[in-house]
């Protein structure tokens, strides 16, 4: 665990934009440059890739799932409001006799 921790702390993380297409918002995206990656550690690359094509698999899974959570959230909170109008009066009963 210590030379991974070395190696990692010997990368030096960078700021970039992507293009256009593929990030419309322009917003900065951080990472590692693979060249100097790969002479700190090269094991550390092929782990990294690994990672990272397993995150943006969850990505596109999240994004696919997204519509249908909300949908199924607003199926649930019309179902509780009806639950909620049908629901009958509570009954008050006089148990001094």
């Amino acid at each position: 665990m210590d030379k991974a921790s070395e190696a990692i702390l010997a990368l030096k993380p960078v700021t970039f934009h992507n293009k256009q297409e593929l990030n419309p918002k322009g917003i900065p995206q951080f990472g590692l440059v693979a060249e100097e990656v790969a002479k700190v550690n090269p094991e550390l690359l092929n782990e990294f890739l690994k990672e990272h094509g397993t995150v943006q698999e969850l990505k596109k899974e999240i994004a696919a799932l997204t519509p249908t959570v909300k949908d199924q959230a607003a199926q649930i909170q019309k179902v509780s409001a009806q639950i909620e109008v049908t629901k009958p009066a509570p009954q008050v009963v006089n148990n001094n006799q």
